[in-house]
């Protein structure tokens, strides 16, 4: 197991049978698993997905060997638990419903409010735009800030794939983003 890994702990004391051991892993990584959920199914799933990802982590926990964090790992089960969700049910149309993304409370004017919230929810969708597994890999690095060993770890892929992956997903991203978007400012 890693030594460095914060969760050695708490895995340790979960596999001793502290239940309440696990809980605090949840809490800890409740958010990320839940964003990199939703943005891969979308919304209305990625509670379903999160939750199933963490009963899964729970029931095989004893197969953890510590190689990589615990972090990666557990993303690894959302990513996983995440693809499934979506190979069960038909391709879902780019142009639905949008997607809103949580933020703090700050002090805005209204207008530029409105602005950035509308921003995002076009990024969401052009998200949900890009192919399965390059929205995996550009959600895990330029989103989740990931390194590209923790990628190729969650995703079960080689290094270089990763690279390869997120290298096309950017493109594929940018031009999403200059066809059907007028205020991007992207350079020609």
């Amino acid at each position: 197991m890693i030594a460095n890994d914060p969760d050695r702990e708490l895995v340790r004391r979960t596999l001793a049978g502290d239940s309440g051991a696990f809980g605090e892993l949840v809490e800890r990584h409740e958010a990320v698993a839940h964003r990199v959920a939703r943005r891969i199914v979308g919304p209305d799933e990625a509670d379903d997905v999160t939750q199933d990802s963490f009963l899964r982590a729970f029931h095989r926990l004893e197969r953890f060997r510590g190689d990589s964090p615990f972090r990666a790992w557990l993303l690894q089960i959302v990513h996983n638990t995440a693809l499934n969700a979506l190979q069960r049910r038909r391709p879902e149309p780019v142009g639905d419903s949008p997607v809103t993304i949580e933020e703090p409370a700050r002090e805005r004017q209204p207008a530029r409010e409105l602005e950035e919230r509308e921003r995002r929810e076009r990024l969401e969708l052009k998200l949900r735009g890009l192919r399965t597994e390059h929205r995996a890999v550009l959600v895990l690095r330029d989103l989740e800030g990931l390194a590209y060993e923790e990628i190729a770890a969650v995703t079960e892929m080689p290094l270089g794939s990763v690279k390869g992956r997120l290298h096309r997903a950017r493109g594929e991203l940018i031009e999403l983003l200059r066809t059907n978007s007028y205020d991007w400012e992207l350079p020609e």
